[in-house]
């Protein structure tokens, strides 16, 4: 599909710009907005009302009204509202694809992949409403029958980043609509705009009013702060950086709630000397270069044995080349831009810190001068000790370093507080189940640079975060566990 300046403006237009509280979409209560910025161009391209505390509070009230009736409705209205959001989206794909390339850079044929992804979550949480079992048994002594029960949580507060604009709203909205909980949604501040339009298609898919209220704002702190400190809340689910997340969960503390933390990455790709180089290279350019690698799971550091190292690099290398940094609307673009000045200013300091310690820029390293802002696709030669080896780089910065045995390529991928996803490259199934069973990280690919899937459960360990999004375990992160005792049926004729 063709995509001219009309259609960008008519889609735009067809977006809500107010805040979604019980089921309307109203003004903030200061009157104010704020701005929405295209990073391929820094020009605004939408205005949205600036949420406050008190319109956080609003909704909030909306969530805990709606809760006791949510949490009554039947497994299959629920899973059938998903699935009609799910059909929906479906066939609004374009329109969702482009509005995600016009708010935060990605190229249009990446953004159609998300839609595909993101969407999954709808239809794979429309399939569980149903299936999350209890079970029954009698007690080891006979003198109890056990029923064991999932009942909804209670009302959640959803912080979603601004990587992924549809995937982390439908990753937390999906789950929490099929266990039966309210909510109230705080999209990032970047990249509202696919919130806002998933919001309206819930609505349109017969989700009742108060169930999903969603406020955007300037100040997160404003909007979060206040809903964090009401003891009506019981679960909170974030996605971001984990200084951020390390201060939600002592705010969390105060009113020991439910907490699901999807925090950074430091994600290592290891490549042994069997590897198939062709497939490792090609699994380290997805891993690396999907979303610009603005992702927590993007390959953040290249663990590279010596014998292979330079037939690697050389191929990496030209890969990287070959890349178009466009707007994501030109059919050429093969890479947007940083969503921001300042992450693409974050970005280019780690690689002048990186080459004053001594690495050696191969490709890129720079800003792209003009519209928009893009920076040049980079791989830097690093020794062990490098401090961009620390760093969660989120950019298409690839350092690559050497190793010279597997005790060696664990002990390196371990060095980090993160644990999130790393990835292996190796023929040697036996060594890939022990680097699996000996390095710290929630997720590892083998021979493969994407593994995010809406069955499987997503997540990390360390600083990395807390809980599992997707798969049979991201319901029951919105569920408590009851257990009922009954008394024995036989006790009156064994008497």
């Amino acid at each position: 599909m063709t995509v001219t300046a009309e259609r960008e403006k008519a889609l735009l237009e067809s977006v809500p710009t107010g805040l979604l509280i019980d089921g309307e979409w109203r003004d903030a209560s200061s009157g104010k907005t704020f701005d929405v910025k295209d990073p391929a161009t820094g020009k605004v391209i939408a205005s949205l009302q600036d949420a406050n505390s008190d319109d956080a509070m609003a909704a909030f009230d909306a969530a805990c009204a709606a809760q006791a009736d949510w949490a009554r409705t039947p497994a299959k209205e629920r899973a059938d509202i998903l699935r009609r959001a799910y059909d929906l989206i479906n066939e609004r794909a374009e329109d969702f694809a482009l509005l995600m390339t016009l708010e935060m850079g990605k190229p249009l044929a990446e953004a159609r992949g998300e839609v595909t992804y993101g969407n999954g979550f709808l239809r794979w949480f429309s399939e569980e409403a149903g299936r999350h079992y209890g079970r029954t048994l009698t007690v080891p002594e006979g003198t109890l029958r056990m029923q064991v029960h999932h009942r909804p949580v209670g009302p959640c507060l959803l912080i979603t980043p601004w990587n992924f604009p549809l995937a982390m709203a439908t990753r937390k909205v999906g789950p929490a609509v099929a266990a039966g909980c309210t909510m109230v949604l705080k999209a990032a501040k970047l990249t509202p705009l696919t919130t806002q339009l998933f919001a309206q298609v819930m609505q349109e898919a017969g989700l009742p009013k108060g169930v999903l209220n969603v406020v955007a704002g300037s100040s997160a702190s404003s909007i979060s702060s206040p809903i964090l400190q009401d003891r009506r809340l019981r679960k909170v689910s974030f996605t971001g950086s984990t200084p951020v997340g390390v201060r939600l969960m002592k705010d969390a503390a105060d009113n020991v709630l439910r907490t699901s933390m999807e925090l950074g990455g430091n994600a290592p790709l290891i490549v042994f000397e069997d590897a198939d180089l062709d497939a490792a290279v090609e699994g380290a350019f997805a891993a690396k270069m999907r979303n610009m690698g603005e992702a927590c799971t993007a390959a953040n550091r290249f663990l590279v044995h010596e014998d292979v190292a330079e037939e690697f690099t050389q191929k990496f290398v030209a890969k990287l080349e070959a890349l178009k940094p466009l707007r994501g609307t030109d059919p050429e673009s093969t890479l947007g831009p940083i969503v921001d000045e300042g992450a693409r200013d974050d970005i280019d300091q780690l690689v002048q810190d990186a080459v004053a310690a001594g690495g050696e820029v191969l490709t890129g390293g720079h800003k792209i001068e003009g519209d928009g802002y893009f920076y040049a696709p980079t791989a830097i030669k690093v020794e062990k000790g490098n401090p961009i080896l620390q760093q969660e780089i989120f950019g298409p910065v690839a350092p690559i370093v050497t190793f010279s045995s597997e005790e060696e390529a664990i002990e390196m991928a371990n060095d980090t507080e993160y644990g999130l996803a790393s990835y292996v490259f190796t023929k040697d199934q036996a060594r890939m189940y022990r680097v699996a069973e000996s390095i710290e990280f929630g997720l590892m690919g083998y021979n493969v640079g994407v593994i995010s899937n809406p069955a499987a459960p997503f997540g990390g360990v360390k600083q990395s975060g807390l809980g599992r999004e997707g798969g049979a375990e991201g319901i029951a992160e919105y569920t408590s566990v009851q257990y009922i005792g009954i008394a024995d049926p036989w006790a009156a004729a064994k008497a």
